[in-house]
C-alpha cells in the first residue's frame, strides 16, 4: 500500500466523529450522562447523610449537656440522704444548741437541694401517690387503715428525676388491703 491510499479510505476516528456529527450518539456519548445522573444521586444520599449526621451530632450534644453530670449527682444523692438522717436523728431533741443546729443543717439541705433543682433535679412525689413502678420501688406491703391498695404510705429513700429521666427510683412501702 501506498500512503496516498490511506487517506481515501476513512480512518476510525474520522467515522466515529461523522457518526456524531450526523446526530447518531456512540456508546461513549452516553455513558458520560449516565455517570452524571449517578454523580447526582450520589451527591444528594451524601449531602442527606451529611444533614442527618449534623442532627444527630446535635442531639447527642444536647444530651450530653442535659445528662453528662448523671454521675455526679447520682453521688450528691448520698450526700442528702445523710443530711436527711442528720436532720431526723436530731429534731427530736430537746436542747436548744441541738435545735439551732437542726436549723442549719436544714438550712444547708435546702441551699443543697435548690443546687441540684438548678441543674435539673428534682424528687419524685411518692407518699399519698399511687404506686407507679416506673418511679416507685415497693420494699414491702403493709395493711393501712383508710388507705386504697397500691397507695405509697411510707418512702424509706427518697427517688429523683434528672431532666425526664429517672436517675434513682424511691423504696417506698405500699399499702395492702388485706390484714
Amino acid at each position: 500500500m501506498e500512503p496516498n491510499d490511506n487517506k481515501d479510505k476513512p480512518s476510525e476516528d474520522t467515522k466515529e466523529a461523522k457518526a456524531t456529527a450526523e446526530g447518531q450518539e456512540s456508546a461513549e456519548t452516553v455513558e458520560p450522562k449516565k455517570e452524571e445522573i449517578d454523580y447526582k444521586a450520589k451527591y444528594f444520599y451524601v449531602a442527606a447523610e451529611m444533614d442527618n449526621y449534623r442532627k444527630r451530632m446535635e442531639r447527642e450534644k444536647e444530651n450530653l449537656l442535659k445528662y453528662g453530670n448523671e454521675r455526679v449527682l447520682s453521688d450528691l444523692l448520698d450526700v442528702v440522704d445523710n443530711f436527711e438522717r442528720t436532720i431526723s436523728m436530731l429534731a427530736p431533741d430537746e436542747d436548744q444548741k441541738v435545735k439551732n443546729i437542726v436549723i442549719g443543717l436544714d438550712m444547708v439541705k435546702k441551699q443543697f437541694c435548690d443546687t441540684l433543682s438548678k441543674h435539673g433535679l428534682n424528687a419524685v412525689e411518692a407518699v399519698g401517690k399511687d404506686f407507679d413502678p416506673n418511679f416507685h420501688e415497693a420494699l414491702a406491703q403493709e395493711y393501712a387503715e383508710g388507705k386504697k391498695p397500691n397507695e405509697v404510705i411510707k418512702e424509706f429513700q427518697k427517688g429523683y428525676i434528672l431532666n425526664g429521666r429517672l436517675l434513682r427510683p424511691a423504696k417506698v412501702i405500699v399499702a395492702s388491703d388485706k390484714q
